[in-house]
């Protein structure tokens, strides 16, 4: 991840956002999360969204959570060790978490328009208005979103679901997880020109490529 900012180099006049799953599976989530605020610290805008793996662990730690039970089955066990409190949960855990930490689990936002885009974990229930989503189907949901298109005035830009590449369902969705927890690639979009950028996992190769030319006339443009 660290190599992946340093590769969109990220200023005070950029906004960037995240979708979530930033916990759980990978060698050391504490240390992802204490990254994530030094950059909000450093001055960029930074939009955090909240994922299921983040939503599982606010339930283990007994605040209002999706599956808080599931939180060990789903790579719960990293989490904990990089805290160094395994074997703990609920309020007895939480107070072992760093104050900063704590505040930015429970300030995780479920969405964001930027512009064309909606910003979201999982994806979007087609056949709700926007203003009606359920939270599990913004964090959890799969082939009822990936599947479809939709009707929204919006390109919806969200991870979960990890395929080999960028999934382009042009106007009507992006998909960004390509894996890296995986053995796979970490990858961002920038919106204003299009360009993807991803880092292999495991090295310092950084590939980039353009996407302008796949990108349709936006929803609202065709409206």
């Amino acid at each position: 991840m660290k190599r992946l900012l340093d590769a969109i180099a990220v200023g005070s006049a950029d906004t960037v956002c995240f979708l979530g799953d930033y916990v759980d599976r990978g060698p050391d989530p504490k240390a992802v999360i204490e990254c994530l605020l030094d950059l909000q610290v450093g001055g960029a805008r930074c939009i955090f969204l909240k994922g299921n793996h983040e939503a599982m662990f606010l339930g283990h730690l007994g605040y209002p959570g999706m599956y808080g039970e599931a939180f060990l089955w789903n790579g719960g066990g990293a989490t904990l060790a990089s805290y160094g409190i395994e074997g703990l949960k609920g309020q007895v855990a939480a107070q072992r978490l760093p104050p900063a930490h704590r505040e930015f689990l429970l300030g995780l936002r479920n969405s964001v328009c930027l512009g064309e885009f909606l910003c979201v974990h999982a994806g979007v229930r087609p056949t709700r208005p926007l203003d009606a989503q359920s939270e599990e189907d913004l964090l959890w949901i799969r082939e009822d979103f990936i599947e479809a298109e939709h009707s929204f005035p919006y390109t919806v830009l969200y991870g979960h679901t990890p395929f080999r590449d960028v999934r382009l369902h042009l106007p009507f969705k992006v998909g960004l997880d390509t894996g890296v927890v995986y053995g796979n690639r970490l990858s961002c979009l920038e919106l204003s020109e299009k360009t993807l950028v991803q880092v292999q996992r495991g090295t310092r190769q950084i590939f980039q490529r353009s996407l302008a030319g796949e990108f349709a006339p936006s929803l609202r443009e065709r409206a």
